[in-house]
């Protein structure tokens, strides 16, 4: 039987190109072809055929030789927020059109060439995707190359900010991608396009290379078709990276594919989450919740049940104080963060200016979007003399008070389930007029990323319109291998995480 080269994730491909199976640099053309076809979709910022073709010939040079890597000849794409020495960064801002980083990011890195004493896991870099400007925005509609559009309904947005990557991956554009995941930026679009994404705990992927937007947020992570998929990738992308990002924890890399298929402990192969404990949070299901994401959830949930796991009951009393605790810390980081991009040393220059400081205004008003703009005004003005105190300092008292609410749930559950948004994908500049209510839709993404936890996005059916839902799940410091085994067990169960929107079209078969 013919098999579309599109449609095989990456633990499939892997194989069969180690199998010699297929070819990376027929792989490789394949899906550059689906990606011209799909150019209307705005996922890709940047595409250099001839470095991706080279890489695969490299590849496929290697594999010939008997050589082995985890990812070795597979293509993926990276999000414009990673820099990349063979292809520009931007960051979807034209604060920096044209940029090209003299490194790779870590996170690059360890997937592609290594490098460093790093061996790589051989993957190809398709190319660069779309994000929100400097990865900030819940849409993916605030780049500076325009809106990515969702596979699922293109009048739709993808979610965001790595909501390119997102579309990519749902629209079969490639296997897998980075994305990264500030305040919901893996979970939410991951959840828009029904696609699996994980964002680690805080310092499990080195940021090094990762264009900083808040820095005590930010992280990144794979988004792929399936949690087996996720595991693979996350199995390199994670690991300790002493000389150049002391906030990445100094724990060993892991095979978080080990022991995917196994029952828990003492459970069955027909209930193989018998023991598992899932805490239902009162406050991610009310009102701000719409029915038809909660029916799926719901459904999602009674899956879990046959497959062993129990639903407890359990609070995170201070949800509703996550928006405006984020909201505070993270437009201060970003500040602080974006104060660099000045028009001195590198980045757009204003054209015109009467001197220095009409130099600085003018580049900074003309190289940011809006959304950047409100941003840096909102976190200058709480770290500023007389708000400090009033402000960001509570807002770190608070963030604290969020982490002891996970801290007194996990003491009654395992993994903390839930919505991943209150709605389905919204249309193309809905929100434009309206930031606060963009805002609102990261309600129970911003938890988690104020405590550092891991969390993911698992498809879980479709609300109104046929539109994507996805279920999060949230494990304590360090519990991405639990949350992982608990998504792979209800995705052998389940087929949310293979459905394709109508926009995937024949491609070349093998």
């Amino acid at each position: 039987m013919s098999i579309a080269l599109h449609e095989w994730g990456v633990a499939e491909l892997a194989t069969a190109l180690a199998q010699r199976r297929v070819s990376s640099a027929e792989v490789t053309q394949a899906l550059l072809q689906r990606v011209r076809e799909h150019a209307h979709l705005g996922a890709f910022v940047a595409v250099d055929e001839e470095v991706a073709l080279r890489q695969a010939r490299v590849a496929d040079e290697r594999l010939a030789r008997g050589e082995r890597a985890p990812l070795l000849g597979v293509p993926i794409a990276h999000k414009d927020v990673l820099v990349t020495r063979e292809l520009p960064t931007t960051a979807g801002s034209r604060m920096l059109a044209g940029y090209r980083s003299p490194f790779d990011a870590t996170v690059v890195a360890r997937l592609g060439a290594g490098g460093d004493g790093h061996p790589g896991a051989g993957a190809v870099t398709l190319g660069k995707l779309n994000c929100d400007e400097f990865a900030m925005g819940s849409g993916n509609d605030n780049s500076a190359y325009g809106p990515v559009r969702n596979p699922w309904d293109p009048a739709r947005v993808p979610g965001g900010s790595s909501g390119g990557s997102a579309a990519a991956v749902a629209a079969r554009l490639v296997p897998a991608a980075t994305g990264t995941d500030t305040g919901g930026s893996i979970r939410q679009p991951a959840a828009f396009c029904g696609v699996t994404g994980i964002k680690p705990t805080y310092g499990r992927c080195s940021r090094y290379g990762l264009i900083a937007y808040a820095s005590s947020l930010d992280q990144a992570g794979p988004m792929a078709r399936s949690a087996r998929d996720c595991a693979l990738l996350l199995s390199v992308m994670a690991g300790p990276d002493p000389d150049r990002d002391a906030t990445c924890l100094d724990r060993p890399p892991e095979d978080y594919t080990r022991g995917l298929d196994d029952p828990l402990p003492g459970a069955s192969a027909a209930r193989p989450l018998q023991g598992l404990r899932i805490g239902l949070p009162a406050e991610f299901f009310g009102d701000g919740c719409s029915p038809d994401v909660q029916a799926a959830v719901r459904a999602a949930l009674a899956e879990f049940e046959r497959l062993g796991a129990t639903l407890v009951d359990v609070h995170l009393p201070r949800t509703e104080l996550a928006i405006p605790t984020y909201y505070i810390i993270a437009p201060a980081e970003a500040s602080s963060n974006l104060s660099r991009y000045d028009g001195v040393r590198y980045g757009y220059r204003a054209a015109q200016y009467t001197d220095l400081f009409d130099m600085y205004c003018r580049t900074r008003s003309e190289g940011f979007g809006a959304e950047v703009q409100r941003r840096i005004l909102m976190g200058t003005y709480v770290l500023s003399h007389g708000y400090y105190d009033a402000y960001y300092l509570k807002a770190q008292q608070i963030r604290r008070l969020i982490a002891q609410d996970f801290l007194q749930a996990f003491s009654q559950c395992d993994l903390i389930a839930g919505p991943v948004a209150p709605t389905v994908a919204w249309r193309i500049g809905e929100k434009t007029d309206d930031p606060l209510s963009a805002y609102l839709a990261d309600i129970y993404t911003l938890p988690a990323s104020l405590a550092g936890l891991p969390g993911m996005s698992v498809p879980a059916g479709f609300g109104d319109g046929g539109l994507p839902v996805g279920l999060q799940l949230i494990g304590p410091h360090l519990a991405e291998q639990r949350l992982l085994h608990a998504a792979h067990q209800f995705q052998r169960t389940t087929d949310w995480h293979t459905r394709a929107p109508a926009s995937v079209l024949p491609s070349c078969q093998v």
